[in-house]
C-alpha cells in the first residue's frame, strides 16, 4: 500500500501516481488506485473512465462497492460518485468516513499494489490517512524549484512522525527537451530532487521531463506510460516503476 503524496499541489502528483500504477500492472502486477485526493479527484479523467461503482452484500452482509477498472488498474474516487461539475463540501470527519470505506469497503482483492494518491499538503486528512492507514510506505514527488521543495521535506516529516517509511523521490518536471533542437531547459531550476534525497538520505527514483505528449496522455484518458510518443517518457515512469519495486521489496524483508 503506497502512498503517493506531495508537499503542495500542482507538481504532477497524480500524473505520477497514474502512470506508476499502469507500469506495475504492465510487468504482470495486479494493481488497484484509490483517488484519496476527494476535493480535487482527477483519476476519472487521466483514465477516462465514468460510471458509478455497483453495489453487493458480502458474506458478513457488509456492502461493497466494485471499483470500476482503466487500462487493467482497479480505481475508486469520488469523482465517480459525484457529478463532476459539483464541488465535494465536505468537513475533514466525513472525507475521513469516506476514505475508510474505500479502503475497507471496495472489493480490491486480488491485489499485488494498492497505489494511493494523496491530497496534497499535510493538513488534517493528509495526516489522518498517514495514521489511519497500513502504509507499506510513501513515494514523494517534487518538481526542482525551492517553492516546491521546501513543502516536500514537510511532507516527508509528517511521514516520518507517524513511522511511515519513505519509499524514494520521483522529480517530475524536471527539465523540458526542445523537440525541434534537443536542447534542455531547466524550465523550475535543477538539483532540487537530488539535493532532498542527499539532505534526507532517501533515494531519487528518477527525474520526468516536461512533455506535451504526458500532459496531452493525462487530459484524453491515455496515460503517457501506454504512449511511443518521445515525449511521453513511458521508459521514465517505467524505470521509476521498477525501482519502487525494488525498494518496497527491501522495506519489506527489513521489517520482516
Amino acid at each position: 500500500m503506497i502512498a503517493v503524496a506531495a508537499g503542495k499541489g500542482g507538481v504532477g502528483k497524480s500524473t505520477v501516481a497514474a502512470n506508476l500504477a499502469i507500469a506495475l500492472a504492465q510487468e504482470g502486477a495486479q494493481v488497484g488506485l484509490l483517488d484519496a485526493d476527494v476535493f480535487g479527484p482527477s483519476m476519472p479523467l487521466m483514465f477516462g473512465v465514468r460510471g458509478q461503482p455497483e453495489a453487493f452484500q458480502n458474506e458478513q452482509g457488509e456492502a461493497m462497492m466494485i471499483p470500476l477498472e482503466g487500462h487493467g488498474i482497479k480505481l475508486i474516487s469520488v469523482g465517480f460518485l459525484v457529478d463532476e461539475s459539483q464541488p465535494v463540501i465536505w468537513r475533514g470527519p466525513m472525507v475521513s468516513q469516506l476514505l475508510r470505506q474505500f479502503l475497507y469497503n471496495v472489493a480490491w482483492a486480488p491485489l499485488d499494489y494498492l497505489i494511493i494518491d494523496m491530497p496534497p499538503g499535510t493538513g488534517d486528512i493528509a495526516l489522518t490517512l498517514a495514521q489511519s492507514l497500513p502504509l507499506t510506505g510513501s513515494l514523494i514527488v517534487t518538481t526542482p524549484q525551492a517553492v516546491a521543495t521546501a513543502d516536500v521535506i514537510k511532507a516527508m516529516e509528517m511521514f516520518k512522525k507517524v513511522n511511515v517509511p519513505l519509499l524514494g523521490i520521483v522529480e517530475n518536471m524536471a527539465y523540458f527537451l526542445a523537440p525541434d533542437t534537443g536542447k534542455r531547459y531547466d524550465i523550475f531550476g535543477s538539483g532540487g530532487a537530488e539535493q532532498l534525497s542527499a539532505r534526507l538520505g532517501v533515494p531519487l527514483f528518477g527525474q520526468i521531463p516536461l512533455g506535451i505528449a504526458v500532459r496531452e496522455g493525462g487530459d484524453t484518458g491515455a496515460p503517457s506510460v501506454i504512449s511511443d510518443a518521445p515525449d511521453a517518457y513511458a521508459e521514465v515512469f517505467r524505470q521509476i516503476a521498477g525501482r519502487l519495486a525494488a525498494r518496497i521489496s527491501v522495506v519489506k524483508f527489513d521489517a520482516a
